[in-house]
Order: C-alpha cells, then sequence, then structure tokens
C-alpha cells in the first residue's frame, strides 16, 4: 500500500490478509420450511450482530416473504416501556421479533414471564449478541412458562449448555468442534437431517410407544379381570384360575414376539410421503395416540374383553374346572394375537408369521 502526505512518501507492504467465510449448509431453507409447516416453533438464537443475523434470518427461510421484522434494540428504559414494546409485538401479526442481548435481559428483569407468554405466540424470536448463559436461560425459561417441549440445536462449544438444558438436545459436527455433538442426545451431520430424524423417526417412536405401552397394560389388566371374576363366582376362594406356567407362557413365549414385532409397524409406506406431507407431524401436537382418552379405551376393552371370556367360560363349560381353565386360558390368547392384528396400521408379513408363530407354539404346547 503506498500513502503520500506531508511532501513525503512512505511505503507500508501488508503481511497478509485472512478471512473465513461462515455460508450456509444445503437445503437449510427448505428444512425451515418443513418446520415450520408441521407446526413448530422456531427460535433463533446467535452472538452475531442484528445486520447479519436479519441477513441469515432471510436467507435460511426464517423469515418469510410475508412477515416483517419487528426490533427491539438498546431497551434501557422502564418497566412499563417493556411491557408496551411486547404488547405492540403481541398486536402485530406475521411478524418476527429481533432482539438484541441487552434489550432481552431488560424484558427477563422486568417480567420474564410476560416476555416468554408473549414470545411464543409470535411467528418466530430472533434473539442477537446472545451470550451462551444466556441461550442456557432461554430453554430453562421457556421449559418452565409453555408447556411445549423444546429441542436445541446447535454446533459449536458455546451452545453446549442450551443443548443439555433443553428436553432434547440435537448436535451437528461441523468446522467448530464436536463438541455440541457430544453434549447432545441426537448428533447429526447436516442441519437437514434433522427433518428425517423428526418426520420419520420421531413421529415412528412416538406412534409405536403409545401403542405398545397401552397394550402392555391391557394384556396385564385382561389378566386381573378374569382372576376377579373368578373369584366372585366362586365365592371369594383363594384359587388363581391360572397356575404359574400358564402365566409364564403367556407373557413370555406364546406373546413377547407379536408384541415387540410392533416396533416395525408403519402407517405410511416411505418417509417420503412424510418428508412431502410435514403436516402429518402436526397431528402428533394433538396426543391422539398416547392421551387419558386412549387409556380409557384400551381399559374399557379389558374389562368386555375379560367379563366374555370367564362368563362365557362359565356358562358353557360348567362341568369341570379343568375345561374352564383350557377354555380361558385358549380364548384369551387367542383374544390377545387378535387385538395385535387390528392395531396394525399396515399389513407386515413379520408380525403376522410371529402371530402364526406364536399360535403354533401354543398348540403345540
Amino acid at each position: 500500500s503506498l500513502f503520500v502526505g506531508s511532501g513525503r512518501c512512505v511505503q507500508e507492504t501488508d503481511l497478509g490478509v485472512t478471512g473465513v467465510e461462515d455460508g450456509l449448509q444445503d437445503h437449510v431453507a427448505t428444512a425451515v420450511e418443513s418446520l415450520k409447516q408441521a407446526g413448530i416453533k422456531i427460535w433463533m438464537l446467535t452472538g452475531d450482530k442484528i445486520e447479519t443475523a436479519c441477513c441469515i434470518g432471510i436467507s435460511s427461510g426464517f423469515k418469510s416473504r410475508n412477515e416483517e421484522y419487528y426490533c427491539i434494540t438498546n431497551l434501557l428504559g422502564r418497566e412499563n416501556e417493556v411491557h408496551k414494546e411486547l404488547k405492540k409485538v403481541a398486536a402485530q401479526k406475521k411478524t418476527v421479533l429481533v432482539i438484541d442481548g441487552i434489550s432481552l435481559e431488560k424484558c427477563l428483569q422486568s417480567d420474564e414471564k410476560f416476555f416468554f407468554e408473549t414470545a411464543s405466540n409470535i411467528n418466530g424470536v430472533l434473539c442477537c449478541r446472545c451470550s451462551p448463559i444466556q441461550k442456557t436461560y432461554i430453554v430453562k425459561k421457556m421449559k418452565q412458562y409453555s408447556e411445549m417441549r423444546i429441542a436445541a440445536i446447535g454446533d459449536g462449544g458455546n451452545d453446549v449448555g442450551m443443548i443439555q438444558e433443553a428436553d432434547v438436545g440435537i448436535g451437528i459436527v461441523g468446522k467448530e468442534g464436536k463438541q455440541a455433538s457430544l453434549a447432545a442426545d441426537f448428533s447429526i451431520e447436516r442441519f437437514n437431517d434433522i427433518i428425517r430424524l423428526l418426520f420419520w423417526h420421531g413421529r415412528l417412536s412416538y406412534n409405536r410407544t403409545a401403542l405398545l405401552a397401552q397394550f402392555v397394560v391391557h394384556r396385564g389388566l385382561i389378566v386381573a379381570i378374569i382372576q376377579s371374576l373368578f373369584s366372585l363366582v366362586f365365592y371369594f376362594c383363594a384359587i388363581p384360575v391360572f397356575n404359574n406356567y400358564l402365566l409364564l407362557g403367556y407373557a413370555t413365549y406364546y406373546t413377547f414376539l407379536p408384541v415387540f414385532c410392533l416396533v416395525f409397524d408403519q402407517d405410511v409406506e416411505n418417509d417420503g410421503l412424510v418428508f412431502t406431507f410435514p403436516n402429518l407431524y402436526q397431528e402428533l401436537h394433538k396426543g391422539r395416540s398416547l392421551s387419558l382418552k386412549t387409556l380409557l379405551i384400551w381399559t374399557a376393552q379389558s374389562l368386555y374383553q375379560g367379563a366374555i371370556v370367564m362368563l362365557a367360560a362359565i356358562i358353557f363349560f360348567e362341568d369341570s374346572f379343568v375345561n374352564i381353565v383350557i377354555i380361558n386360558f385358549s380364548a384369551l390368547l387367542m383374544i390377545e394375537l387378535l387385538n395385535l392384528y387390528t392395531e396394525l396400521k399396515r399389513q407386515n408379513c413379520l408380525i403376522v408369521l410371529c402371530l402364526i408363530f406364536s399360535f403354533c407354539v401354543y398348540v403345540a404346547s
């Protein structure tokens, strides 16, 4: 570089100039858009300055074209001014809140509950100039003041606290190292891998776990109903209707294969449909697969089936106690296998073979 001044020439030499490009990964905008369509609220916590964060929000699809930024910066006013700003944000529709670290600290000191209740109803929140402590604190208070399940995603060491505080921590193996991925519950290579993690594996895991948990409750409850009715009919005698060997076979040899094969059940043919229609994930928010209503349905089904099995065996086979035991257990096993088959979302050859194999084992024994 050559600078001329004061009538003399001074020459300087640049030793070197370096630059680091921190660009977005591929398909980030598509992934963010799919998350929004699935009804997932997104908050962006970053240490960048406001201008950089706003540009990233646009390029990543965090802010859509029909949304506007509402910026709260350098907020140092009184408590009533803080409430006034937050009420302005809540009154506007299709708005993304942009707030810096100083203003965020002031809002939290003023009335953190009102801030999180207001911000959780906005389309999106972009927090700039956030320290790692603030990121962790935001996740902690979101869990406290909302009924939502929080998932934190990060790729650097400054995201470790946030990831560990969230209900589900997801770490991305990036250029900044593996600190986030090692501290997380799940580790992914790219940001768009979260779509497969949530929409395919997460959705199937929820549906399968809900069905398996409720079926195990039903399997034990129906035996208790049969035993209770047996004691009532035979004058409260202390004789068990099934001996220990039959109960052991019922819980292991005859039903364990079909029950555990429920984890292979799928309600859609392949993961492509889930990616094409993100709204399928949104139905999980309603909790229809695992709720008090479904538990009561399974309980009523246990009462009904247990009563039919016990009373029918007593009415039609009252001559011999041994016949009652055999008929009861055979009907109980057939009901459980049929229940498993009727709960399948799609026909699965593996589960059908397990049902047939379990029945053949019982007949052979």
